[in-house]
């Protein structure tokens, strides 16, 4: 009997220039991060190849040295590759099918790059967008995906046709004459109409949401917080916590792309709205900052910020500059926020949680420090929030007669009730509301 043939999985190498102006630190964090956003496609990492330069090869962003190094990787890899298939016909290959690039780099230099090592280059955005495309969900997602895809194919289309050789460049019409237009140039056109296309769909979108935000934010009582952050900082885990509500929760970058919406457990006056949004990285693509405005903008609505952070992640200090750049570049940086140092449970025990604790609110004074698995600590964050909602309501009295009891239920849904008593004509409230809940319940007690 043979043997079940075992899953395939795709094999990565990793390969990055440090340049001068990063740090160990920081360089170390964003291969970690490239590893992690690997596994998020389904890739298995092999191996890395790192080099220190002042500035990216020109040519092929790696220099000639470790572009041979590079090729030596690969073929032996391979190599061993064939060597195991021979022993056994069954055998998952191990040759390495991808090289994915730490950053950035022009159509031409990863172009160069693929021919000269022989295997296909992913540079970080492609990556992202990769996973973004897997991950969407919603057809907003998808269609917002399908523009940032757009835009930064858009640009590489003329190295594209270089792959193809001489057929990538014949001038379209018969016999090569026509309208004069190489392939690449008409492609680039299609993508430009498609993109505008799919931009009308946004833009239809984008008043629905702006309808449905309005109407529910113009709810009597009602106040938003916006979980943001970096990704995979535990959002999801402390949306659940807080709202009751089932949310996906993996271990995965960019495991929620689609914005979620949920009522604040137990409801409080006034009732609060709490938003999940997509996850920050270093280097988004600034293409995926504008296509996913749609979801951060629940960030720029929102009365509130919780800047959920990974408590143990030894380079959260540049996730944090990471989602304050994002944040600007939104429009969102004003908008009060809570920092919520989250996976302190994650430190391996009770004394070095409570120093790391200690160490971070002494250093972001009013930060809260928790895991998102504990319920005292979710309480203690429910109250923070609460708090920050009831520290503008006022208090005041209404009278309704018994012919108006139907405002009570009113009253107890969008209030703070302190008091009810009744006599021979009605009944008597005193409570604490927003300025504006107390103007239009006066208003409708008086009208009753």
């Amino acid at each position: 009997m043979s043997n079940p043939e075992k899953p395939r999985i795709p094999r990565a190498l990793i390969v990055a220039v440090q340049l001068d102006s990063v740090s160990d630190v920081e360089f170390e964090s964003s291969l970690a991060e490239l590893a992690d956003l690997a596994k998020t496609l389904g890739l298995e990492v092999v191996g890395q190849i790192t080099q220190k330069r002042p500035s990216f090869d020109s040519t092929a962003y790696m220099g000639v040295g470790k572009r041979e190094e590079i090729r030596q990787f690969l073929q032996n890899q391979k190599a061993g590759a064939d060597r195991l298939s021979q022993d056994d016909p069954l055998a998952v290959s191990d040759a390495v099918e991808f090289i994915l690039v730490d950053h950035e780099i022009s159509p031409s230099q990863a172009l160069n790059l693929e021919n000269e090592v022989g295997c296909e280059v992913m540079d970080r955005t492609v990556v992202i967008l990769e996973i973004f495309h897997r991950n969407a969900s919603s057809h907003a997602a998808r269609v917002q995906v399908e523009i940032a895809r757009l835009s930064y194919m858009a640009p590489r289309l003329r190295e594209a046709a270089k792959r193809e050789g001489p057929s990538g460049r014949q001038r379209s019409g018969a016999g090569g004459r026509g309208t004069g237009q190489s392939r690449a140039q008409t492609d680039s056109q299609k993508v430009r109409v498609r993109i505008a296309e799919l931009q009308k769909e946004i833009d239809a979108m984008e008043v629905g949401r702006d309808t449905q935000r309005a109407r529910r934010l113009g709810q009597s009582g009602v106040s938003q917080v916006a979980l943001v952050g970096y990704t995979n900082a535990g959002k999801s885990t402390l949306m659940r916590a807080l709202t009751g509500k089932e949310i996906l929760v993996a271990n995965k970058l960019f495991a929620t792309l689609d914005t979620k919406v949920r009522t604040l457990q137990p409801e409080s006056v006034p009732k609060v709205l709490v938003s999940d949004t997509v996850g920050f990285i270093k280097n988004l693509p600034h293409g995926l900052v504008a296509s996913f405005k749609s979801t951060l903008d629940e960030a720029l609505s929102a009365s509130l910020l919780l800047h959920v952070i990974d408590a143990g992640d030894p380079g959260f200090e540049a996730q944090l500059k990471v989602t304050d750049k994002v944040l600007a570049e939104i429009g969102a940086e004003s908008v009060p926020r809570i920092r919520v140092f989250n996976k302190i449970d994650y430190l391996p025990d009770v004394a070095s949680q409570e120093e790391r604790t200690a160490e971070l609110q002494a250093k972001y004074p009013g930060c809260i420090v928790l895991s998102a698995r504990r319920n005292d600590d979710i309480t203690q964050l429910h109250q923070s929030i609460v708090q920050v909602f009831q520290k503008d309501l006022i208090e005041s009295e209404v009278f309704l007669p018994w012919s108006a009891q139907k405002l009570r239920g009113e009253i107890f849904s969008s209030c703070e009730v302190l008091e009810e008593r009744a006599d021979a004509e009605g009944a008597f409230f005193r409570f604490r509301a927003s300025a504006d809940t107390v103007a239009r319940l006066t208003k409708l007690a008086v009208d009753a």
